[in-house]
């Protein structure tokens, strides 16, 4: 990423990336230019750093240039298709408009399409089409996000970190380690506060992170006190170098109650090893329904209800995410009123990556034994029962008031309209979650969104495609902008862009589905 501002950006290749089709996406004339400004240049005003850009190259963010004197968005507005029923094609592939196409099977996204600011004007594009004959308006923009931030998901039951533990890139803090959740650990980064709110290179490095979390590209964070992760949105995670396989079918507890029948006639006891709640059949009410002996065994950690035990060991990347690599750790002995030689011990964890098997010695203490196959079956079908391990990546982010301007000259009937589920929010094409309470605050999956939709300013803020989408009556009533809709008919003649198909086939068509509101 550039580092510059009020700087000329030399681009040889210019010419290869001007419009392959009618006109440039924004077509702007810079603002009358200062008397100490060389008369080669243009003043591009599309954020708050306001690069002199000279004829022929672009600005500090490589989005807008200087074209024959005109400010111009040089990326090409991505169109997305709305695939057939049936259709073989591949989402996210190119695609040539053909001559039956009316332009209604088309959604303008808001990747590349230019943003509103200085926020006194028009979104860049507010576009018509039809709906099953209804008239529809989608008003496109890319929003200018300081306040955001990307949610990591991360399935394992490994030890990242402590929570509140920052998150480093290039040692520099990028982010903090949130509560984990079921299966999964948490990780939040980005946020104001690390983009403008320390120094320049931690707010520079924390840009270049969303961005590159945000246009699904991996990225190598560190954890203080914890692990160091290689991340990326569809992917496996990387802990400590080694790649996640699954997560796990539940907790100890969840465990037991799930194959406790599998089990049942099989073995004696079994222990399901969890950084959580670890499970112990026989005292489980699952084995006690099935009307198990009591096996006697004595286990470490804090007991919960029957059968279930928290703090069995310390956080780690061994069995269950706990850091023991020796099941037996975990147990203090077998009562000798209770036990009795040969009774038959399963130890396995959550995902069934790790287990082993013993049989108590006339001595009552456990001896290692090849996994009978019953048993190993039901380890086998623990894992058939974890889903691959997955790192998921959502943007979060908040709709100021000046973006909202691009809509309507009243922001706030934008943000009513939204709360009575009259307007769809996007982002590039992508059902967004709004959330409760005030203002517009989306969060959506980037694997839903085109490719490369996350662009950034170097202020440093994320750019971030958004729209919104309503009936034509609706965008009347709301006080839209409309003497500057376009049929998109007209704005395929006018602007420069590309045609995909639709990413996600199973997201719902933009133009017809009902928000998801908080």
């Amino acid at each position: 990423m550039t580092e510059h501002t009020k700087v000329d950006h030399s681009t040889d290749n210019l010419d290869e990336i001007l419009p392959v089709t009618a006109g440039p996406t924004v077509l702007e004339r810079s603002k009358p230019r200062s008397a100490n400004m060389a008369s080669n240049k243009v003043e591009c005003n599309a954020c708050p750093v306001l690069c002199q850009i000279t004829e022929g190259r672009t600005g500090a963010c490589d989005r807008w240039g200087n074209v024959d004197g005109v400010l111009t968005r040089l990326d090409p507005v991505v169109f997305m298709r709305r695939l057939p029923e049936e259709s073989t094609d591949v989402p996210g592939q190119e695609y040539a408009l053909q001559e039956t196409d009316t332009g209604d099977e088309l959604f303008v996204s808001g990747v590349a399409s230019g943003t509103t600011y200085p926020d006194y004007k028009p979104a860049p594009f507010i576009v018509s089409s039809k709906l099953d004959g209804v008239d529809m308006v989608t008003v496109v923009t890319e929003g200018i996000f300081s306040y955001c931030s990307f949610k990591i998901k991360i399935d394992t039951d490994r030890y990242l970190g402590p929570e509140q533990a920052n998150i480093r890139h290039k040692g520099e803090i990028v982010g903090h380690v949130t509560t984990a959740e079921y299966g999964s650990q948490m990780l939040s980064l980005g946020g104001v506060h690390h983009l403008t709110g320390g120094s320049k290179k931690e707010g520079r490095i924390t840009c270049d992170v969303m961005m590159a979390l945000g246009n699904k590209e991996a990225v190598e964070l560190t954890i203080d006190g914890g692990a160091q992760l290689v991340v990326q949105a569809g992917k496996a995670p990387i802990v400590d170098g080694v790649e996640e396989k699954r997560m796990r079918v539940g907790c100890g507890s969840a465990a037991i109650g799930i194959f406790a029948k599998q089990w049942f006639g099989h073995t004696d006891e079994v222990v399901v090893v969890d950084d959580h709640i670890t499970g112990v059949l026989t005292e489980h009410q699952a084995g006690k329904c099935l009307d198990m002996k009591s096996s006697g065994i004595k286990m470490k950690g804090r007991k919960s209800t029957p059968g279930r035990y928290f703090q069995v060991a310390n956080p780690g990347n061994g069995w269950g995410g706990t850091d023991i690599s020796d099941p037996l750790a975990i147990i203090e002995g077998f009562d000798p009123e209770v036990a009795w030689p040969g009774l038959r011990l399963l130890i396995t964890s959550t995902t069934g990556e790790h287990a082993e098997y013993f049989e108590l010695d006339d001595t009552l203490t456990p001896q290692r034994k090849p996994i009978p196959e019953p048993l190993q079956k039901t380890v086998d079908r623990i894992g058939e029962n974890c889903e691959p391990s997955l790192a998921s990546v959502l943007f979060l982010g908040g709709a100021g008031g000046s973006l909202r301007a691009g809509v309507t000259e009243n922001p706030i009937w934008l943000t009513n309209s939204i709360k009575k589920a009259l307007v769809n929010v996007t982002c590039g094409g992508a059902p967004a979650y709004i959330w409760a309470g005030g203002g517009i605050t989306v969060m959506v999956d980037v694997l839903r969104m085109p490719d490369n939709s996350f662009g950034y300013v170097p202020t440093p803020a994320i750019v971030a495609p958004i729209e919104f989408s309503m009936t034509r009556e609706d965008y009347e009533r709301l006080g839209g902008h409309m003497a500057d809709v376009l049929p998109i008919q007209e704005v395929l003649k006018q602007a420069k862009y590309r045609v995909i198909n639709w990413v996600d086939p199973s997201s719902p068509w933009p133009l017809g589905q009902k928000p998801v509101l908080g």
